[in-house]
């Protein structure tokens, strides 16, 4: 059946659907999107490169990434965190928000499951969902003074090592001061929203999303002082690559490998630079990479959700953004909550007290 070309009319409210069409279950999914949003009479765009695994006769292809996004109101992501990552790259500038459903593994950005589809539908065919805005960082990488690449990150930007039996060697820096020099296997500089990435699996701490600051976590240091640390959501970080530590680059030098330059520095610096695990950039000895607070956020896209109502508890109302966010915790590390009561709230018959209370205040 032929699908057709991305062209909405005036008035019509518009969605693109992005899946990981290398996955059935995806592509099932993101199937069951379309045709539902297309029925409540969403005009649903998909990307060319989708669009033939996709097969939906209610889709319009977009011809280019520009043409998806414009004039849409919301994105819908089908997939796990990568996926909603590549759709980020699409989203953030045109200042649309991501709906994730979760099809991967931990799915920290999804919003919603598989079984939350036809929920994903109504919610978007009615325009209940709610949009918060995640903290991004801007980096920039210099060499010699000069800037050679500029770049973003919603997760984390990582100063890495490019070879397993090696280590790079870099310099921290915190608002203009240096703070400690670590041989080390990388460097996260991560967002409140990726403190549950790169950063935790290094060892970080788990940052709640409306916390604002910015994380700085060694990837296995060489040092006494290498803790993860938090700092302030307006601090300039940077990480400067040496080519190693001078008994290092002079051995080198004697090998044949790498030349040692007056400051003990060899010239290949053996670094990388990856930003949420898309974006790379390779780093020569004596590069800078500068992190900063991103001067535009990715937008979150939330299903307007009720709290569950316990046996005996007060009537349910709308979840506050850290319960939602550790429930999600609980959930996707499958965290031992087992004989937690919580705070008793009896119904109560008009004019009496609760229990343990006087009447006297």
């Amino acid at each position: 059946m032929k699908q057709r070309q991305a062209a909405s009319a005036v008035g019509t409210r518009t969605v693109l659907v992005v899946a990981h069409t290398g996955r059935e279950a995806a592509v099932r999914s993101a199937r069951f999107v379309v045709d539902g949003l297309a029925a409540a009479g969403l005009a649903v765009r998909v990307l060319p490169g989708e669009a033939a695994e996709l097969a939906s006769p209610a889709a319009q292809i977009a011809a280019t990434p520009a043409e998806a996004v414009d004039g849409a109101e919301l994105v819908v992501v089908i997939g796990g965190d990568g996926t909603l990552l590549r759709a980020a790259e699409l989203a953030r500038p045109a200042g649309l928000p991501l709906l994730g459903v979760n099809l991967g593994h931990v799915g920290f950005l999804a919003e919603a499951d598989p079984e939350d589809l036809a929920e994903v539908v109504d919610q978007v065919a009615a325009g209940r969902c709610l949009v918060e805005q995640r903290m991004t960082i801007d980096v920039t990488v210099r060499a010699n003074g000069s800037v050679t690449d500029t770049t973003w990150a919603l997760n984390e930007a990582t100063v890495e090592k490019t070879a397993r039996e090696k280590m790079v060697d870099v310099v921290v820096e915190v608002d203009g001061r240096p703070l400690s020099r670590w041989g080390c296997d990388g460097v996260v500089f991560a967002t409140p929203t990726g403190s549950t990435a790169y950063a935790f699996s290094a060892g970080g701490p788990v940052v709640w999303p409306e916390v604002e600051a910015l994380l700085v976590v060694p990837i296995s240091a060489h040092a006494l002082f290498a803790r993860p640390m938090v700092v302030s959501p307006d601090s300039e970080l940077a990480a400067e690559v040496i080519g190693g530590p001078p008994g290092r680059a002079y051995h080198a030098g004697l090998t044949g490998g790498a030349t040692p330059g007056a400051d003990g520095q060899t010239d290949a610096s053996g670094a990388v630079l990856w930003c949420d695990g898309r974006r790379r950039v390779d780093l020569p000895a004596g590069a800078r990479v500068e992190v900063r607070r991103g001067a535009r956020p990715v937008l979150l896209a939330r299903l307007r959700r009720a709290s569950k109502e316990r046996d005996g508890a007060a009537p349910a109302g709308p979840e506050q953004a850290g319960g939602l966010f550790t429930d999600r915790l609980v959930a996707k590390f499958g965290l031992p909550v087992q004989g937690w009561r919580g705070q008793a709230r009896t119904r109560l018959a008009p004019g009496q007290r609760e229990e343990g209370r006087s009447g006297d205040a």
